[in-house]
């Protein structure tokens, strides 16, 4: 009956009929035997790439469903790196719960690991995987003060023990940040001939560090972000995510007119305001949405956004030293009563808990990104009659809130710290003052000393094998203040 059916076909119609039944028959047999495709990771997320502390996770992608057990068993990398692992089908989430150490190569290993089976069978063992990624050399951009670097922006990069100045001599630099990916830095500066106490002629300027490796642009680009005419630029800050600028602007015909106002730096934009009064020490925060803007009263939260009612409101605090990455935390100043200031830690859960008290002052805080912990710059009061303080650098433990004492520093000017990306190292600066008033051609500090002479100082985190203790700032052989690690 069958071939009596196929005869009355068309020649067409009869190659086409074959056709279907071969490959049923094919589809038949590949169903039987299974899937023998190569056991494999098919992709790997970080394959050879140059990774950050911003990039906190890696995909693992395999050819056929894994037995989950026996990747996590057997899934070796070198040097440790602490994370956790997740899976969505065939992808494996290794998503880190501590930055990568800086100027390190990387290496990933899988093998044993076998393919998802049956209870009672066996699966295939995995192709061996092998592969590496890598992570920046250690580097910072610092200020320098020595004669033909004054008042110019200088990239180190600690590793290579190399020296890149990036801006011109006609230029003298009065804050910088540096963009989240590191190859660019957003700094405020003035034509030497313009640099006097009072007058603030500051323009807004990017410069290239070269830090892209995807990139062939050279360090040393400059562009102007923003000009000076009708405004004066006092204060800025750069978001976390690199797309918005915080400005604190005086009008020159109106000195009542000052104010807040916001940038967008992926776009070609003009300034829009923001706040139509003057702003204190200004923070972005890390969603990059929102500000925090201290008040008289407190610490108000403002969108990024103009034209929109603050969103929330802290009372008592005059400061926000630092957020934690994720946020969720912040470190807060406060001012007592009593004369004496204090550092609480603020949630976004409505917790506020005091962590450092001192009858001084406090200069920095900073979270470390790999711990929970907080490190403090501040001043303690010496006892006796006459009046005198000491630098310290403080730990707070943000489990058990224990304070320890780390490093007493040298009496020293305005002192700035930065806390490297994978919470190893800090920096800190060396400011001499000169006992004169400013003259022309002084480089000054953010309180208008002239500056004499300034160096910088290493101080390792890693503590000693021998002594279970931290050793001492190592000086490096740069002539410079302001210093901030690359990213």
């Amino acid at each position: 009956m069958f071939m009596l059916m196929f005869k009355i076909y068309e020649p067409i119609d009869r190659a086409a009929l074959s056709l279907i039944l071969l490959l049923s028959l094919a589809i038949g047999l590949l169903v039987i035997a299974g899937n023998r495709s190569l056991l494999k990771v098919r992709d790997f997320s970080w394959k050879n790439q140059q990774v950050g502390a911003r990039d906190t996770a890696f995909i693992l992608t395999f050819s056929r469903p894994m037995d989950r057990g026996s990747v996590e068993a057997n899934l070796r990398i070198e040097p440790a790196l602490p994370g956790k692992i997740s899976w969505s089908g065939r992808r494996l989430v290794y998503t880190l719960t501590a930055p990568p150490q800086y100027d390190r190569t990387y290496k990933i290993e899988l093998q044993k690991a076998r393919e998802k089976l049956g209870f009672d069978k066996q699966g295939s063992a995995i192709e061996p995987f092998v592969s590496q990624f890598r992570t920046p050399d250690r580097a910072f951009v610092y200020t320098g003060t020595a004669a033909a670097e004054k008042g110019r922006l200088i990239l180190y990069n600690l590793t290579r023990k190399q020296k890149i100045i990036l801006t011109p001599q006609n230029l003298v630099v009065k804050h910088f940040r540096i963009y989240p990916t590191g190859d660019r830095i957003l700094f405020s500066a003035s034509e030497w001939s313009n640099y006097k106490p009072g007058l603030f002629e500051q323009s807004l300027y990017t410069v290239t560090t070269g830090r892209n490796p995807n990139s062939t642009q050279k360090p040393g680009t400059i562009r102007q972000i923003l000009g000076n005419q009708d405004y004066e630029n006092l204060k800025f800050d750069l978001s976390p995510d690199g797309k918005a600028i915080a400005v604190q602007r005086a009008n020159r015909n109106n000195p009542q007119d000052i104010g807040l106002w916001v940038l967008r730096s992926d776009v070609e934009s003009t300034p829009q305001q923001l706040l139509s009064r003057p702003a204190g020490e200004f923070t972005i925060a890390p969603d990059s949405a929102t500000l925090a803007n201290p008040q008289a009263e407190g610490i108000a939260i403002l969108s990024l956004t103009p034209n929109v009612k603050p969103l929330d409101f802290i009372p008592s605090f005059r400061r926000v030293f630092s957020f934690s990455p994720d946020g969720k935390e912040s470190a807060m100043l406060k001012y007592n009563s009593d004369f004496t200031q204090s550092i609480f830690l603020v949630t976004n859960q409505g917790l506020q808990k005091e962590l450092i008290n001192t009858a001084g002052e406090f200069i920095a805080c900073q979270f470390d990104p790999s711990n929970p912990q907080l490190y403090c710059l501040l001043t303690r009061r010496k006892p006796g009659q006459e009046f005198s303080e000491k630098l310290t650098l403080e730990s707070v433990d943000l489990k058990t809130f224990q304070v320890k004492p780390l490093l007493v520093l040298p009496n020293q000017v305005e002192t700035k710290m930065s806390l490297s990306p994978d919470g190893l190292e800090l920096l800190f600066d060396r400011v001499v003052a000169k006992k004169t008033e400013p003259v022309k051609g002084d480089l000054r500090t953010d309180g208008g000393s002239a500056i004499e002479q300034s160096s910088l100082m290493l101080f390792s985190l890693k503590k000693t094998p021998k002594s279970n203790g931290y050793s001492s700032p190592q000086p490096l052989p740069l002539q410079g203040f302001r210093p901030q690690w690359l990213p």
